[in-house]
């Protein structure tokens, strides 16, 4: 797992040359974030993950190097940050691709800002993360603007992602498959209370589907928690 190329080149190089010789030598080649994770680090990163903590470290160095280097390191003396950054590091060592370090780092960043919530709040948050894979992230933002023009530069990006797998009678098994991972994503984004269901209501009362049993769902939307997520990995602004 490469380190992003498209950090800084002082960055990118310096944690290349370093990434082999060990967890501190690595993250020492950023200059303030890598010493402050060195100091918790060392007994949660496996040797050969060395090079995903290290992008992880570059990522977070851009967010924070804007901060009082004094008002973080206040923040070691809370077992709460402690916890959220031992947290990070577990994430980042199991991370596949770049995109789910930037989170990991945006949460952590933001659980520095003055106007953040709760370290300890952000350590539940930074759980959650940890429930969902990069898919299901995405459709998550999807929901934020659950309109049908909604996002169309995002939508675009991602249309693979998005492209609606439909299930139909005579349809192959692999098409069978697909529809049941894509709902797998929505139910369990609804599951953990990330994407509310909007139910269809006709004068006033709700819809029922003699089909499914259930109320008819007109659509689905991020819930409060989710755009409290989103906002915390960075996917969406702080004023939405």
């Amino acid at each position: 797992m490469p380190i992003d190329e498209n950090l800084p080149g002082n960055i990118r190089t310096q944690a290349i040359d370093y990434v082999s010789v060990g967890v501190k030598a690595a993250l020492s080649t950023v200059p303030f974030a890598g010493s402050l994770l060195a100091e918790i680090a060392g007994s949660v990163i496996p040797r050969q993950r060395i090079d995903r903590i290290a992008d992880f470290a570059a990522k977070l160095e851009k967010r924070i190097k804007h901060l009082e280097e004094e008002s973080i390191r206040v923040s070691l003396n809370d077992e709460e940050f402690t916890d959220l950054i031992e947290e990070a590091i577990r994430q980042a060592v199991r991370s596949t691709t770049s995109n789910r370090r930037e989170y990991l780092a945006s949460l952590v960043a933001n659980s520095l800002s003055t106007d953040a919530i709760e370290h300890a709040e952000s350590k539940h948050l930074m759980r959650i993360l940890g429930e969902l894979n990069d898919i299901e992230v995405l459709w998550l933002r999807f929901y934020h603007n659950p309109t049908i023009a909604g996002d169309p530069s995002f939508r675009e990006l991602h249309k693979d992602v998005f492209e609606a797998k439909i299930a139909y009678i005579g349809c192959s098994k692999e098409e069978q498959d697909d529809h049941a991972l894509q709902e797998s994503y929505k139910n369990h984004l609804i599951r953990l209370g990330l994407v509310d269901s909007i139910i269809s209501r006709r004068d006033g009362m709700p819809e029922f589907d003699s089909f499914s049993g259930n109320f008819k769902v007109s659509y689905h939307r991020t819930s409060a928690l989710g755009r409290l997520l989103l906002r915390s990995i960075g996917l969406i602004e702080a004023g939405n």
